[in-house]
């Protein structure tokens, strides 16, 4: 390894133990590994980076699907989903927690944020939950893991950074990828969280949810339609060539903003100033993470980083089964201590060459990916999902940690299922025709 690799690993396992944010570890660390390597006009050359790393008509989308979510989770989504998800799956005992599950993959694809999932669907459904005898922390952790699915069932954001990181992969294509595997996840969440409830005798009949008003199938499923035909009008939009994917962003917003303002009527005119500024913020955010990544992937691939991992992994094994699970175990160690867009952005271009080199679709790769990093979500000790839900539900990493178990499996189990069986990620889009 170089001088100025070494510099750059330092710095960023230092600051990151420092708890410095993100955007500033990656920044800082390729601005101090540039100048070890004796680039001239170190700052020059990392600020055109940065700006070509933000130069995709793509990326557009991302700030778009933002606001829509902020709108539909300011519009009395969650309580909707949690009605029309209790009419079909609430009336007997573990009922509860597969509610709680479908309504987290619901307002995760529709939002397109697993965070906003856990507090929307968990400031609801856990104190609840709580109340109908199921344990705290087990509450926690199935709102945690559950929200994760949303980030592969479309739209999502981090699908369209990973297309933009990868290069002429098809943000269309992603989407329909996304569908069965984040169903297939969900599923298995579900299905252990019904295991464990009726194992332990968890819950009972649940009689009322979200504001104690029963109300028949009809009525919810007429109630929650309208955020649910965000997913089919995106989809449906996309696939029918009626719009890109950036197009749909902007449609997800007109949507967003005749449901929650004249539809739904919760969220004031007033109110949207500040969910405008919210938006803006975290898209802020993001796009700085992506531009900094930018930078550090320039900066590796300079230096050919990505033919030396590829050549160290090629040596380690010819057998792509082999190389697939290490890729797998690597990730899932730095879902631990990075987010998932910064390491997106960081190993895409690391780990995508070797996945192609062994024949694994680009495509496929994308759920890999995404897959993985969100087992990170929620695991100590960076997990953004785990923290919040400690947070929403008030109770302590520790002792989540130990309720996640038996949903990490699941996790697990997904994650094998989508890394070596191609055809659950695959199938779809080919069968609609946006990828051959």
């Amino acid at each position: 390894m170089s001088e100025g690799l070494a510099v750059l690993l330092a710095i960023f396992v230092a600051l990151m133990l420092l708890d410095a944010p993100i955007a500033f570890v990656i920044g800082i660390a390729t601005v101090m590994a540039a100048w070890a390597l004796g680039y001239g006009d170190v700052l020059i050359s990392i600020a055109r980076d940065m700006g070509n790393g933000l130069d995709s008509f793509a990326l557009l989308a991302i700030p778009f699907f933002i606001l829509a979510g902020d709108l539909m989770g300011a519009g009395g989504l969650a309580g909707r989903l949690i009605d029309f998800a209790a009419v079909f799956l609430g009336r007997f005992r573990g009922g509860l927690a597969m509610v709680n599950t479908l309504t987290c993959m619901l307002f995760g694809a529709i939002s397109g944020s697993a965070a906003a999932a856990v507090s929307s669907v968990g400031g609801t459904l856990i104190p609840e939950m709580n109340r109908k005898g199921y344990p705290k922390d087990f509450n926690i952790a199935l709102t945690a893991t559950a929200a994760t699915t949303g980030l592969l069932i479309p739209p999502s954001n981090v699908m369209i950074v990973y297309a933009v990181v990868a290069s002429n992969v098809s943000i269309s294509a992603l989407f329909i990828a996304g569908v069965i595997p984040g169903i297939v996840i969900g599923l298995l969440i579900m299905g252990v969280a019904l295991i464990v409830s009726r194992k332990n005798g968890y819950g009972g009949e649940m009689e009322h949810v979200a504001g104690e008003v029963k109300r028949s199938a009809l009525s919810c499923t007429w109630r929650a339609l309208p955020s649910l035909l965000l997913v089919v009008f995106v989809l449906g939009g996309i696939l029918t060539g009626w719009f890109t994917p950036t197009e749909a962003s902007a449609v997800a917003v007109l949507w967003a903003f005749l449901l929650a303002v004249v539809i739904y009527r919760e969220v004031p005119v007033k109110m949207l100033p500040r969910l405008a500024i919210g938006s803006a913020r975290t898209t802020g955010i993001v796009m700085l993470l992506v531009a900094v990544s930018q930078a550090m992937s320039s900066l590796l691939t300079e230096e050919q980083v990505p033919q030396f991992v590829s050549e160290a992994l090629l040596g380690f094994s010819s057998n792509p089964l082999m190389i697939l699970l290490t890729i797998n175990i690597i990730l899932l160690v730095v879902g631990t201590f990075m987010d998932m867009t910064p390491a997106v952005l960081v190993f895409t271009p690391i780990f995508l060459p070797v996945a192609i080199g062994i024949g694994i679709d680009p495509v496929h790769f994308g759920m890999i990916l995404i897959a993985n990093l969100c087992i990170g979500l929620c695991t100590p000790p960076v997990g953004t999902c785990l923290f919040l839900g400690c947070s929403v539900g008030k109770s302590n990493i520790a002792k989540v940690s130990w309720a996640m178990l038996p949903f990490y499996a699941a996790m697990f189990i997904g994650l094998i299922l989508i890394t070596y069986w191609p055809a659950l990620s695959l199938w779809l889009p080919k069968l609609l025709g946006v990828m051959e």
